[in-house]
C-alpha cells in the first residue's frame, strides 16, 4: 500500500503541483508588484496592534482579535513541519533542499496574501465569531457549491485527520527514548486535544496566543546560539545548501531534481502557502479592511520557514549529523545532542515539539470544524468530527512514520490543487482590496473596507459596511 501511496505522491508533485504552486505564486508576485516585499514595513505594523479588535460595524460579531487569528494560523504552521519535515527534507533531498523551501516561502508568500485576503473578504457570521476559507470563498465568489464541498472534505480529511495524526506521531517518536510509550502520549494527546478543541475557536486562540510566541522565541534564541558557536562554519554551510540545490555539488546522491521536490513539499507542508487552511484562520479576525489580515498571514509564511525552518536546517547542517542515516524528528534530536550534550539536546526537542504540534493539533482541528459548519448547520458532524479527530491523534501515535507522511502528502496535494485553482479565478478581488488599501494608506488614514468598493460582489459580501 506503501509503494501505491507513493506512486501517487510522485506523479502529483513531480507534474502537477510545484508547477502550479510555483506558477500562482510568481503569477500573484508580478500582479501584487510584490506585496509581499513592498509591505513588509506594513506587516510588522499591523503585527504591533493586532491584540486590538476593530469596533467598527463590521467586525463587531467577532470575538477573535487579528493577533489571535495570527496565533492560530501560526500554530498550525509552526509544527512537525519546522523540525521534522525539514530534517527529512534535507535526509532525502540533500542541504539543497533549504534553499527550495526559502524560494517556496519567498514566492509563495504571495499566495497566503491572497488566499486569506479572499477568506476576509467573503467571510461570514457565526454563532461567536466569523467563519470563513476556500470553501466559502469558492461558493459564494465562483458560485460552485460541488466544488466548496470538495475542498471542505479534502480539508477535514487533510488537517483534521491526517495531519493530526502526523503531529501525534512526532510527539511520540520525540518522547519514547525517555521511556514514555506511544500508547501513553497517544493517551495524553487524546485528553489534552478533547480538554482543549471542546472550547472552539475561542479556546483555541487563546491556547495558541500563549504557547507560540514562547516556544518559538526560546527555539530561536537556541539556534542563535548554535550558530554563534559554529559561526566558522557558516559559510560553508551556506555554500554547501546553495551548491546542492543547482546540483553542482553531489551530495547525499539525490540531485537537483530530489532537492527541488523534498525542499516545496516540506516546504509547503510547514508554511501552508496557498494550500487553503490558514484562510480558515484568518477569516475568524476582526480587522477593518481584508488585506490587513492578509499582510499578517504572509509574514506568518515568513516566520515560519524564513525563521523557524532555516533555524533547524542551520542546526542539522552545522552539526553534520545529517548523512548518518537517520531521518525526521531522530534527525534533529541527533543534531541537537551533538551541538549541546545528549541528555540537553534531546530533551529541549522532545519539549518544543510537544508545544508546537500539540498547537497545531488544536489549529488543525478547528480547520475541519469551520468546513464541517460550512456543509451542514446540524451540530451532531461538529461532534462526531471532535471523536474522529482525537481517534486520529491516538491512531498517529501508534503507527509508522512512512506510512503517515505518504498520506498526508496526496490528501495535502488534492486540497491544494482545489485550492490554488480558486484563487487564481478570484485572485482578481484580492487585488482590489489592494488597490483600496493602497490608496487609503497614501491618503494617511486607517483603511477600512466598504461593500460599495467592488459592486460585482457586494451582496455576498455582507459582513462589512456598506
Amino acid at each position: 500500500m506503501l509503494d501505491i501511496i507513493n506512486n501517487i505522491n510522485d506523479f502529483l508533485w513531480t507534474y502537477i503541483m510545484i508547477a502550479l504552486l510555483i506558477g500562482a505564486a510568481v503569477w500573484f508576485t508580478i500582479a501584487t508588484r510584490g506585496v509581499q516585499f513592498r509591505y513588509f514595513g506594513e506587516m510588522w505594523r499591523l503585527l504591533a496592534r493586532s491584540g486590538e479588535r476593530h469596533d467598527g460595524d463590521s467586525t463587531h460579531h467577532s470575538r477573535v482579535s487579528s493577533f489571535q487569528a495570527f496565533a492560530v494560523s501560526v500554530a498550525s504552521r509552526v509544527g512537525t513541519g519546522n523540525l521534522a519535515g525539514v530534517a527529512t527534507a534535507i535526509a532525502l533531498g540533500g542541504p539543497g533542499s533549504v534553499f527550495w523551501m526559502w524560494v517556496i516561502a519567498l514566492l509563495g508568500s504571495a499566495n497566503a496574501f491572497v488566499e486569506s485576503t479572499l477568506a476576509q473578504l467573503f467571510k461570514v457570521k457565526g454563532s461567536h465569531s466569523f467563519r470563513g476559507g476556500p470553501a466559502y470563498y469558492i461558493f459564494k465568489g465562483i458560485g460552485s457549491r460541488a466544488w466548496a464541498v470538495t475542498f471542505a472534505v479534502l480539508i477535514i480529511i487533510t488537517f483534521s485527520l491526517a495531519f493530526n495524526s502526523v503531529q501525534s506521531n512526532t510527539i511520540a517518536i520525540a518522547v519514547e527514548p525517555y521511556g514514555i510509550s506511544p500508547l501513553i502520549t497517544g493517551i495524553v494527546l487524546s485528553v489534552l486535544t478533547v480538554a482543549c478543541i471542546w472550547g472552539g475557536i475561542r479556546t483555541i486562540s487563546r491556547v495558541s496566543e500563549i504557547v507560540v510566541p514562547v516556544m518559538a522565541i526560546l527555539y530561536v534564541i537556541l539556534a542563535v546560539v548554535i550558530v554563534i558557536l559554529n559561526l566558522h562554519h557558516f559559510p560553508a554551510v551556506i555554500a554547501m545548501i546553495v551548491e546542492n540545490a543547482f546540483g553542482f555539488e553531489s551530495v547525499m546522491g539525490g540531485g537537483v531534481g530530489m532537492a527541488v521536490m523534498m525542499g516545496v513539499k516540506r516546504g509547503l507542508f510547514s508554511n501552508e502557502a496557498g494550500e487553503g487552511s490558514t484562510p480558515n484562520a484568518a477569516a475568524t479576525a476582526a480587522v477593518s479592511h481584508p488585506v490587513k489580515q492578509g499582510l499578517l498571514q504572509t509574514f506568518g509564511v515568513f516566520v515560519d520557514t524564513l525563521l523557524i525552518c532555516t533555524c533547524t536546517a542551520f542546526i542539522i547542517l552545522c552539526s553534520g549529523v545529517f548523512a548518518d542515516g537517520s531521518t525526521g524528528i531522530a534527525l534533529t534530536q541527533r543534531a541537537l545532542d551533538s551541538e549541546i550534550g545528549s541528555e540537553l539536546g534531546s530533551l529541549f526537542v522532545a519539549i518544543a515539539i510537544f508545544f508546537f504540534a500539540f498547537s497545531s493539533i488544536i489549529a488543525n482541528y478547528y480547520y475541519g470544524e469551520a468546513n464541517i459548519q460550512f456543509i451542514t448547520s446540524r451540530h451532531w458532524p461538529v461532534t462526531l468530527l471532535k471523536i474522529a479527530s482525537t481517534a486520529m491523534v491516538m491512531v498517529g501515535a501508534l503507527v509508522s512514520l512512512d506510512l503517515v507522511w505518504a498520506l498526508a502528502d496526496v490528501t495535502m496535494a488534492l486540497m491544494t490543487l482545489c485550492n490554488v485553482a480558486a484563487i487564481l479565478v478570484l485572485g482578481r478581488y484580492a487585488l482590489a482590496c489592494l488597490a483600496d488599501y493602497a490608496v487609503q494608506r497614501r491618503q494617511g488614514i486607517d483603511p477600512v473596507y466598504r461593500r460599495s468598493t467592488i459592486p460585482r460582489i457586494a451582496r455576498m459580501t455582507d459582513c462589512w459596511p456598506l
